[in-house]
């Protein structure tokens, strides 16, 4: 297999993956109306940008992506990260209290006891960073 196929899957996988992460954020707000904490909303502005570049990049089969979309899932996994510690270790949330609109303590879904929202935007994050890192420089 030539690095432009597995460069191309990794695109793609990245890509298919930030538009999931996407509509699930948009489900759970518009569809389930659970109002996005200020950490969320950091998460979306850090995960929305990246359909449109992964997608760009994904049809262009630009490897070059890597360099300006990897930030972006970085610090979107490192918000991610904060958020769920937040969430889950009591006493964490007290560095930095939420204080406009829904606190980011809120736990709108908890499924096996450990599945946040942060949880899954941290896996998107995790995911997309995985994809692009394994993406090979064009030669």
């Amino acid at each position: 297999m030539k690095n432009y196929n597995k460069n191309q899957y990794f695109l793609y996988f990245a890509w298919i993956v930030s538009i999931v992460a996407t509509l699930g954020s948009l489900y759970f707000s518009d569809i389930r109306g659970y109002i996005p904490c200020e950490l969320c909303w950091y998460q979306r502005i850090l995960m929305y940008p990246l359909v449109l570049l992964l997608g760009i990049a994904t049809f262009k089969n630009d490897s070059s992506i890597k360099q300006y979309a990897l930030p972006f899932a970085l610090i979107g996994w490192l918000i991610s990260f904060n958020h769920y510690l937040v969430q889950k270790v009591p006493g964490f949330a007290e560095i930095k209290p939420c204080v406009n609109g829904v606190p980011c303590t809120a736990i709108y879904i908890n499924w096996l006891g450990f599945i946040t929202i942060p949880f899954l935007a941290m896996t998107a994050f995790t995911l997309i960073i995985t994809a692009l890192v394994m993406v090979k420089r064009a030669k």
